[in-house]
């Protein structure tokens, strides 16, 4: 098993095996070709994006700037829309649902160090999964930590730091953030506002 592998199953892994710094060096320029654009839409952007996180859908939006790890390890869907200024440590997957808003200055890092120092001088870490479900959203500055699972539709309140998994339908704030109260769930299944809606996806300038 290649060090790459480990990383992406959870395991200890050394971040200076040559197949992930070259995967990380990869993900660097393409950031920097993502943040150069001025524009969510036009061929430069959708080329830039897709570079950086293969199979990304059309209809997904990103506001530079934008940092990540990897890139490779991010799943998207449909209709979602990420901030300014956020940052995916994607070392393990980090997938995001359908319908998904994130809010800027954001962080979804998978990544864990030793808790001895005498480990932490040796160049091994481990990363864990973040899956976010579709029709969620978080606030602005939210910390999401390594492993955590948010079910689908839940609010994470601007600011909060979430250490352990979130259920569905749910106001959750603090650090650590907590469950504040129950949301009513979706029951009438209407269709969702087109991708691209201000209201929907945030800054656009089409």
């Amino acid at each position: 098993m290649t060090e790459f592998e480990r990383m992406r199953r959870g395991e200890p892994y050394t971040f200076l095996d040559p197949e992930i710094l070259a995967s990380l060096r990869h993900a660097r320029k393409a950031c920097a070709r993502l943040n150069a654009c001025t524009s969510l839409s036009g061929e430069d952007y959708r080329k830039a994006l897709t570079e950086l996180i293969p199979g990304v859908p059309e209809s997904v939006k990103i506001s530079p700037p934008f940092r990540c790890e990897h890139g490779n390890g991010i799943r998207i869907g449909e209709g979602s829309f990420i901030n300014y200024g956020c940052v995916v440590f994607d070392q393990a997957p980090v997938v995001i649902g359908r319908y998904v808003k994130i809010g800027p200055c954001c962080e979804l890092l998978t990544v864990n160090h030793p808790l001895d120092w005498r480990e932490r001088r040796k160049p091994v870490e481990k990363a864990l999964p973040i899956v976010i479900g579709d029709d969620v959203w978080l606030g602005g500055g939210v910390i999401v930590c390594p492993g955590v699972r948010i079910g689908a539709r839940s609010v994470i309140a601007a600011g909060s730091v979430v250490v352990r998994d979130i259920p569905s339908d749910v106001l959750a704030a603090g650090n650590p953030a907590v469950v504040k109260r129950r949301l009513a769930p979706r029951d009438d299944m209407s269709p969702s506002p087109a991708p691209g809606n201000k209201n929907n996806c945030g800054p656009d300038d089409e």
